[in-house]
């Protein structure tokens, strides 16, 4: 087989591009200059024979060539990553990466004590926590660019047979009130007084607020009566507005125990309903599972539940969950050779278009800048290209960071969602 016709830094360079939106983000992103990314994405188009990228508007826009790239890139990517920890992973927790996932409440309130205690234990295994939305931390575990997940939320149906996914605690939600409001000296109150509150909530397309509205339903609740008067984007926000005497929300235990242990907020319970939610650990069963990952999973996890995690001990029975690079199953082995062939194919393809196509020579020599996000400048000469490209190319190779700089990293979305 010839060369292929990308690097894996082209490929990474191509999806912060896409990510960032422009290349200027892209290249603060990986900490190499504008003209270096823009020189490699000329040398990748040269090679393929086929634009990437749509010049004419203000953001980076994936032609149909770059979007099939990006989508074999992601794999390509995912595949060397989980190698890498496979690698790593021989030298038995003296190193290696640990990936989480967890929706907002979770990470927030639950997953930093988990990984505080798993860091004493391991100190030197790197820990990242990505926090998004239920449905964007599935993707990412069925993607293979998450371990293992914590979430509240319901699971894409599209994802729920082909990932792993475990109940894991109850988790309550309150309803708060402050410490001032006349019905805060009563411990249980009655559910007509449900609809003489004011209540503060979030947005009406977050998943927590679905869920308070199907629970207080199956109880006998009128949720369309009950006063929302007002809409906020934030838990903490939330418990502030309550403080502050603003009305009544309802908020998972695990996000006021604080409050509640101050003294700040009172906690009242509706008089036979309970408005509760399952936690989920979810996995995804075709992808090698480090053992950092499985350390986390069978010594920390127990510690934050009074459930029987049955799916411990299905995992310490089950072959395909054993660590090390023999012990991905034969689905995880044929779905991993299926995109490696694929990948070939296409690049194969690509190299054979490349070749009929007489206007290229083959990505060896310079081209033009194209205007690349309307910043790059004009067209440069074929010798000042070359050596550029050459230079640009050494750089990126160079610096783009292989690993994330600190021991403990969290990534946070914006979303609401819980």
């Amino acid at each position: 087989m010839s060369d292929l016709p990308f690097t894996l830094d082209q490929l990474r360079i191509l999806k912060a591009i896409a990510a960032e939106g422009s290349f200027k983000r892209a290249a603060d992103s990986l900490y190499v200059s504008q003209p270096a990314v823009s020189l490699q994405v000329q040398n990748l188009e040269r090679s393929l024979a086929v634009p990437l990228f749509d010049r004419g508007g203000r953001r980076a826009q994936l032609t149909e060539a770059g979007h099939l790239l990006l989508e074999y890139g992601d794999r390509i990517l995912s595949l060397c990553q989980e190698t890498c920890r496979a690698i790593e992973d021989l030298q038995n927790l003296q190193g290696g990466t640990l990936i989480i996932g967890a929706s907002q409440t979770t990470g927030t309130y639950l997953l930093p004590r988990m990984i505080g205690q798993f860091r004493q234990r391991y100190p030197e295994v790197a820990v990242q926590l990505h926090v998004h939305s239920t449905r964007r931390t599935a993707w990412a575990v069925a993607n293979g660019q998450i371990d293992l997940a914590i979430i509240g939320g319901e699971i894409p149906p599209e994802l729920q047979e082909s990932l792993e996914i475990a109940p894991y605690a109850e988790d309550e939600l309150a309803l708060i009130m402050p410490i001032s409001h006349p019905l805060a000296s009563q411990e249980v109150i009655a559910r007509s007084d449900l609809y003489k509150l004011k209540f503060i909530t979030l947005d009406s397309q977050s998943t927590i607020r679905k869920v308070i509205d199907q629970v207080l339903t199956k109880g006998g609740i009128e949720t369309r009566r009950l006063r929302v008067e007002m809409e906020l984007n934030s838990i903490e926000a939330i418990k502030n507005a309550v403080q502050s005497g603003l009305g009544v929300a309802f908020s998972s235990t695990s996000a006021i125990e604080k409050e509640l242990q101050m003294g700040v907020i009172h906690r009242a319970r509706i008089e036979s309903v309970e408005v509760k939610r399952t936690l989920s650990v979810i996995f995804n069963p075709n992808r090698y599972r480090s053992k950092a990952a499985e350390a986390f999973t069978r010594e920390i996890l127990p510690q934050f539940t009074s459930r029987d995690l049955t799916f411990l001990r299905d995992s310490a029975s089950s072959k395909t969950t054993k660590t090390g690079p023999k012990s991905m199953n034969a689905k995880a082995v044929a779905t991993a050779e299926a995109a490696s062939a694929v990948a070939d194919s296409k690049a194969a393809a690509m190299t054979a278009n490349s070749t009929a196509n007489s206007g290229i020579n083959g990505g060896s020599n310079g081209g033009t800048n194209g205007g690349t996000n309307g910043t790059n400048g004009s067209a440069t000469s074929t010798d000042a290209s070359t050596d550029a490209s050459t230079d640009a190319s050494t750089e990126a190779v160079k610096a783009v960071p292989e690993k994330f700089p600190n021991p403990t990293k969290a990534i946070v979305d914006t979303d609401a969602s819980l």
